[in-house]
């Protein structure tokens, strides 16, 4: 039997839904409601597939591609061999909220960081000179040395901004209680100098599983770590890295590069291994000299987080 018809994006529509079809096989791409709703659908016993959308070339690359199309091709190629859909697999609804803390507390984040900047624009235009501290301190300093009047003006930008520090000094402190407590399995990570709870926590709540990895090295493929390739013949040039996987898990990997390689980390064996791939001075090698410790960080946290164990820095000698 084949129908052909629009459904509501509610649990409501989905519940009438599953009453006439017990227990079939739902195909969806990959989005913003995807985890909701294959957890609705598999918990009134169905089974669901939720496609990798930036995988199935017939879809995204189709010359007339359209909601219908592809409805439909989902269907055909979910019904022909499930593999070529690149099934995702999304995590739970706790962990999934559990994430958006962290989240959250990026966004605001963000906030403080475009709210800064506005403050600095503004005094800078006027001709006052601007002090340089922490985001964490600029609301405290910002009023230093004014006139009353530019006082006036910034004001609400400043309180602005000392509610949102505290905000996420707030966050920042349930996030570290919460790994530690929670998710213990975090202390393994944040044996690594440049790892803090936010960073280790957020690694565990994208993976779930350590062992869902057939080889710890394949972590750096799936946090969209490891270079591109398009070789034909001899030809096999190098690309940039595929940034495939979560972008925020992947930048708070980098970050944690840089404080490897910056001047106040720790020796170890990373290290040495980034200052190496450094060592040309250019801006590209330094890039690349990032990327490569950020993939091989994320490996070693899986390793430590996998077998726990202490974390050594330097493994051949030990």
């Amino acid at each position: 039997m084949e129908e052909e018809a629009t459904l509501g994006n509610d649990r409501a529509s989905l519940a009438r839904l599953t009453a006439r079809y017990r227990g079939v096989l739902a195909v969806m791409e990959a989005g913003a409601h995807s985890p909701w709703v294959s957890r609705y659908l598999e918990g009134l016993d169905w089974q669901v597939i939720v496609s990798n959308p930036r995988k199935v070339r017939a879809i995204y690359q189709h010359e007339r591609k359209s909601d219908r199309r592809d409805a439909l091709m989902l269907a055909r190629i979910g019904r022909m061999d499930r593999a070529l859909l690149y099934p995702v697999r999304h995590g739970s609804e706790e962990a999934q909220q559990d994430l958006l803390r962290i989240k959250l507390r990026d966004s605001l984040v963000r906030a403080r960081v475009a709210l800064i900047n506005s403050v600095r624009f503004s005094l800078k235009s006027l001709g006052y000179a601007v002090s340089n501290p922490s985001s964490e301190r600029f609301h405290k300093v910002a009023m230093e040395s004014l006139p009353e009047v530019v006082r006036e003006m910034i004001a609400p930008s400043v309180q602005a901004l000392a509610e949102l520090s505290g905000r996420i000094a707030v966050l920042e402190r349930e996030i570290s209680v919460l790994a530690r407590t929670k998710y213990p399995q975090t202390l393994w990570l944040q044996q690594v100098p440049g790892v803090g709870a936010i960073t280790a926590l957020y690694f565990v709540l994208k993976i779930e599983d350590p062992r869902r990895f057939a080889k710890v090295r394949d972590v750096g493929a799936f946090l969209g770590l490891c270079p591109r390739r398009n070789q034909s013949g001899e030809n096999d040039p190098q690309l940039r890295i595929t940034k495939r996987g979560d972008p925020y898990l992947r930048r708070l990997l980098v970050s944690a590069a840089q404080y490897i390689l910056g001047p106040f980390a720790p020796a170890s064996a990373l290290r040495q291994y980034g200052l190496t791939l450094a060592a040309e001075g250019t801006a590209r090698a330094k890039k690349r000299a990032v990327v490569a410790v950020a993939r091989k960080l994320a490996v070693l946290l899986l390793s430590l987080w996998k077998n726990e164990r202490s974390y050594v820095p330097f493994p051949q000698f030990s």
